[in-house]
């Protein structure tokens, strides 16, 4: 019979909780880590690793790290068609109400993934395909997911996935994101100033209490996502963040 914890069975937790560790260490971890962040026995997590790894759930590396494995990507994409399909009717409003194209990322390996879209009516609209990967520094969604974090997290993101500048607005260094940041959690969003894309801009709000680092924006050419147009977006952009939160924790 399987062992059992307070409200669940307790071999479970202790999958979740090993993949979880993986997933907070960016990815990757030596044995001796995991055993240093939990108090679960080593053999116990020998033993877990090992099924894992069988599954495909968890690989190991040729310098004996353990690693995600391939298996949790089907896993992954399913939950996040499901997050899109719930977050649709509201992005589907901030076009209506705004006319610009709205999106929906998690963060996933130190990187934003889009997971939902709804496009602009406009023939020169922002379009970014749903499934593509962003970095972090770069993008509204990107940035109004790190103000949620510490800032000791934001540098490890960093460090781990580096800070390229796509163009000439792009922030480039650790000190000036930290910055922005602190601006982001000041005034409740975050703006991507030309800083993926010159030319477009955006306006983006992190989702609160999400289960997952979860933002959404709106996204468009300068000429029309303009200080009007953010005035406008900033109180639209919070109502469609509760509703999605209030959706996702729903009982």
């Amino acid at each position: 019979m399987a062992e059992k914890s307070s409200g669940g069975v307790q071999s479970v937790e202790r999958v979740f909780e090993l993949l979880e560790l993986i997933t907070d260490a960016g990815g990757d971890v030596t044995l001796s880590e995991l055993s240093s962040s939990t108090e679960l026995p080593l053999p116990t997590i020998h033993r877990l690793l090992r099924t894992l790894v069988t599954l495909g759930y968890v690989r190991q590396l040729p310098n004996r790290r353990y690693a995600l494995g391939p298996r949790l990507i089907r896993l992954g994409e399913g939950a996040n068609k499901q997050l899109g399909a719930v977050a649709r009717p509201q992005l589907t409003m901030l076009v209506d109400r705004l006319g610009e194209t709205s999106n929906m990322a998690v963060l996933d390996s130190d990187m934003v993934i889009y997971v939902a879209q709804v496009p602009s009516p406009h023939a020169m609209r922002m379009f970014t395909e749903v499934g593509r990967r962003a970095h972090t520094h770069d993008t509204g969604v990107g940035k109004a997911i790190l103000a949620q974090l510490e800032d000791e997290q934001v540098r490890s993101i960093v460090a781990r996935q580096g800070m390229p500048t796509p163009t000439a607005y792009s922030i480039g260094d650790i000190d000036s994101l930290l910055s922005d940041l602190d601006k982001i959690r000041a005034r409740g969003y975050a703006i991507d100033e030309q800083e993926q894309e010159i030319g477009v801009r955006c306006f983006s709000m992190a989702v609160p209490g999400a289960p997952t680092p979860t933002a959404i924006s709106v996204s468009g050419p300068v000429s029309r996502v303009d200080e009007a147009f953010g005035e406008r977006a900033v109180p639209l952009l919070r109502e469609a963040a509760a509703n999605i939160s209030a959706e996702l924790n729903r009982a």
